[in-house]
């Protein structure tokens, strides 16, 4: 997670050009990339001498530990408005509960997340994008929306109804939809935003039902968030199976 030097997170809301920032991992080590910058390379694994962080994410506490001198001034340079820090959650943090997220929703599953919004996993299928875009003067991609999990071969907005997934040996449990904000409005090719689109068109016809309101407030709804209940490996490719008693 990027930071500010007081712990306070950074994302491309404030900071689009992050959109840009693109990470691959090999060999425990990951490699860091951004335009105009040369490429940095970071071990997964940080002394333990690394300072530890109280942080703050959504305005909630949360620790994490220096990723270094080196890929701070890394970001600094990058984004060049401030400075900037890198943490790493440890397995050892306490990570956010269900409990502090959704204070008044007591009947949402519990788990604990780190630094993601709400939850690990973030679904979506190919056929609400193209939903989507049948509504666009001005086409999107996959990429505005960020999940990490893309299926195909389904009906649009059929993931909305999906409550278990197994995926390669991976069980996993709906936790919530996605409500959206104004990162989908960054360009992930130019990491430009406007503001406005693919968000009001969102609105106009993918607003939550008025009994979650509490929840999801004036967001619309795309994609969704999954806990992972079994731990395992999925693949690109796998078939995706709706668990069902």
């Amino acid at each position: 997670m990027v930071v500010k030097e007081d712990g306070h997170m950074i994302t491309a809301r404030q900071e689009p050009r992050l959109v840009l920032v693109s990470i691959t991992l090999e060999n425990n080590y990951l490699t860091l990339e951004a335009p105009g910058m040369e490429q940095i390379v970071l071990p997964i694994k940080l002394p333990s001498s690394n300072k530890i962080h109280d942080c703050r994410l959504f305005g909630l506490d949360i620790k994490g530990r220096d990723c270094g001198d080196e890929v701070a001034q890394w970001f600094t340079n990058y984004l060049k408005t401030q400075a900037y820090r890198l943490v790493q959650f440890d397995t050892s943090m306490k990570g956010r509960t269900t409990k502090n997220l959704y204070p008044s929703e007591s009947y949402l599953q519990n788990y604990e997340i780190a630094y993601p919004d709400c939850s690990p996993v973030h679904l979506i299928s190919e056929a609400s994008l193209v939903d989507l875009n049948t509504r666009l003067k001005k086409k999107v991609k996959m990429e505005h929306f960020r999940p990490n999990i893309v299926v195909s071969g389904c009906e649009a907005f059929e993931e909305d109804t999906w409550d278990e997934l197994l995926i390669g040996d991976v069980e996993m449990k709906r936790v919530l939809s996605c409500p959206r904000c104004v990162l989908t409005t960054v360009d992930p090719d130019t990491g430009i935003i406007d503001r406005k689109e693919p968000l009001e068109t969102l609105k106009s016809y993918r607003l939550c039902d008025p009994s979650v309101k509490s929840i999801y407030q004036s967001s619309p709804l795309f994609g969704m968030y999954f806990s992972v209940e079994k731990l395992g490996s999925l693949r690109v490719g796998d078939p995706v199976y709706r668990m069902v008693d």
